[in-house]
């Protein structure tokens, strides 16, 4: 598969599931346009598997580490999205994601996977555009979301156990539409650890 490389990030990205179509620009930017039909997720009560959704994935060289990025999603239908994605095998995973709800409202929505997919609606946005920041360590990872780049508002604060060769990226899906497109801009890695969890300093 294809691989490309992003100023700040700390190594190649690879295409696990390649988009309809995809750029990389200044500003640290990529744009991800996922085809028809394509989602992360396995429904608990299913069981039913979707694991289609395009995804760039690299390896951080550090076990403790920050990814920030702005996240502008060109909403069309229910549950379009763009999301930050962690993967430690393909059962074990998780996604923050800026979302288009079955209200019609862009919201925060985090997915946690161990076999089966714990789901979690958040936050509604107004607009078409938010921060997302995955704060990971060794034994924890916490999502949060600003509106400004400023104040962050935890998300969700969870472990996925302990984990060799954790791959983080960027993913668009259109699970029920005719695609989606998904631009990640001002794409920010940075080697430390959050001071504090809960205000998301």
């Amino acid at each position: 598969m294809e691989r490309f490389t992003l100023p700040g990030i700390p190594g190649e990205l690879n295409w696990r599931i390649p988009p309809r179509d995809w750029s990389a620009g200044p500003g640290n930017r990529l744009k991800i346009v996922a085809a028809e039909r394509t989602d992360w997720f396995v429904d608990p009560a299913t069981r039913a598997l979707q694991d289609n959704a395009p995804v760039a994935l690299f390896t951080p060289p550090v076990a403790e580490f920050l990814l920030i990025a702005r996240v502008n999603v060109a909403f069309a239908s229910t549950f379009d999205a763009g999301s930050i994605q962690l993967r430690a095998s393909d059962d074990l995973w998780a996604k923050l994601c800026f979302e288009y709800s079955p209200a019609g409202e862009p919201m925060i929505v985090s997915v946690v996977t161990r076999g089966l997919s714990d789901d979690c609606n958040s936050a509604v946005i107004a607009g078409d555009e938010v921060r997302l920041r995955v704060a990971v360590t060794p034994a924890t990872i916490a999502f949060h979301y600003s509106t400004d780049g400023r104040r962050w508002s935890l998300v969700r604060y969870f472990s996925l156990g302990s984990v060799d060769g954790l791959r983080v990226g960027f993913s668009a899906q259109s699970p029920t539409g005719d695609g989606c497109a998904a631009e990640f801009g001002d794409i920010t890695w940075q080697p430390r650890r959050l001071s504090d969890i809960r205000n998301g300093e």
